[in-house]
């Protein structure tokens, strides 16, 4: 099947009721027929459900609908993307081990390497999104993967996986890729090369701004590790939000063909304005990775950004004059939404942090909804004004 078709017909086997829309089975345990299944269960013999902070049909379906989609052999859905983040390190990462990241990550993604990991002894590196060459020289011994976010949060970077997935293979360290801001309606990592894909859930796999979730894909040898890790750990996605995630599946093909075609609109018309510094969108001819990202995205997403005339004041001010747009800190959603990432998401890096990835005062992310355009253009252009 296609994957317009795949995110609609992948459900859970029908009940003995028949039903043609998958309930919801909000249980936390599992019966067993006999003494002898209950045994098999736990010796994993055989394959069934025990525990819902193991397994649910809820959540094996939206697990099957993102493997299908993402090309992935296996995977495991967490309670919020950062769980998935930190799933995929604290199960394949001992003390002593060291990671490279691209140096344009999101917050948190940041503060888990630099504040958190080194706890543990585990330390890492980071590159410029796109010096291939200094990626190469970053892995150590110890090395065991190399994170990247592309499309990255806020600037949009585009990384060529191919290529870092080369260097990868040479050096045996796993390739994670970060493929929120795309989803796999628009890129799909595993044929570039990455071993591990992650999202955030939470965003435009939602798409409405309801619930939190996040989705690990890789290998079946792969997704064992972190399922012996998440089994006793508990970053488990509820049985309710993995319903709600895996009936907005169903739409995400058209979502993102909208959100994309919006986005494109919206990135053309700011590149005229003159209260714009610079336009970065995927798609747009003048973005740096242009070509890269016309070879890995089937179309350029929903995330603009932008430089506001005037600095960290200017940015506010724009923030503050949006009549429709939403201030909230999340993207992704059927409703646009505006951040300024210097006062909000990246807020705890320091200003030589954020200078380092491109996040400047007067940087705007716009997350562009399904309204339609023109209402979309009219709030953006009189809050420029």
């Amino acid at each position: 099947m296609r994957p317009e078709t795949q995110a609609i017909r992948l459900q859970t086997e029908r009940s003995q009721y028949k039903e043609h829309s998958v309930p919801l089975f909000l249980t936390s345990s599992y019966a067993f027929d006999d003494a002898e299944e209950m045994r098999a269960l736990f010796a994993e013999e055989i394959e069934g459900n025990i525990y819902s902070r193991y397994s649910n049909p809820n959540v094996q379906e939206l697990i099957d609908k993102m493997c299908a989609l993402e090309k992935s052999e296996d995977g495991w859905a967490t309670a919020s993307g950062m769980a998935a983040v930190y799933t995929v390190f604290a199960s394949l990462l001992s003390a002593g081990d060291h990671i490279v990241s691209c140096r344009s990550v999101f917050g948190s993604t940041h503060r888990l390497l630099t504040e958190f990991l080194p706890k543990w002894n585990i330390t890492s590196t980071y590159v410029d999104f796109d010096q291939y060459e200094l990626y190469e020289n970053a892995i150590q011994e110890n090395t065991k993967l190399l994170y990247i976010e592309t499309p990255s949060n806020p600037g949009l970077d585009i990384i060529d996986m191919e290529r870092l997935s080369n260097i990868c293979k040479k050096k045996n360290v796993l390739l994670i890729v970060d493929n929120c801001f795309a989803t796999p309606i628009l890129q799909q990592p595993v044929l570039f090369g990455a071993d591990i894909v992650i999202h955030s859930a939470t965003k435009y796999i939602d798409g409405q701004g309801r619930t939190l979730g996040g989705i690990i894909l890789s290998t079946k040898e792969i997704i064992s590790t972190v399922k012996g890790f998440a089994k006793q750990t508990g970053p488990c996605l509820s049985p309710f939000n993995a319903w709600i995630l895996s009936k907005s599946i169903e739409l995400l093909p058209l979502r993102m063909e909208k959100h994309s075609s919006n986005a494109l609109d919206i990135a053309k018309r700011l590149e005229v304005n003159g209260h714009v510094k610079w336009v970065k969108y995927p798609h747009l001819e003048s973005h740096p990775q242009y070509e890269i990202a016309k070879k890995q995205m089937k179309l350029g997403g929903g995330i603009v950004t932008f430089e506001i005339e005037g600095g960290l004041e200017a940015g506010r001010a724009f923030l503050d004059k949006l009549q429709m747009f939403s201030l909230t800190a999340n993207l992704g959603d059927t409703r646009s939404i505006a951040t300024h990432p210097a006062s909000t998401t990246h807020s705890k890096l320091t200003p030589e942090q954020r200078a380092e990835v491109g996040i400047s005062d007067g940087l705007i992310r716009l997350s562009i909804g399904l309204e339609h355009v023109e209402d979309i253009w009219e709030d953006v252009e009189q809050a420029l004004s």
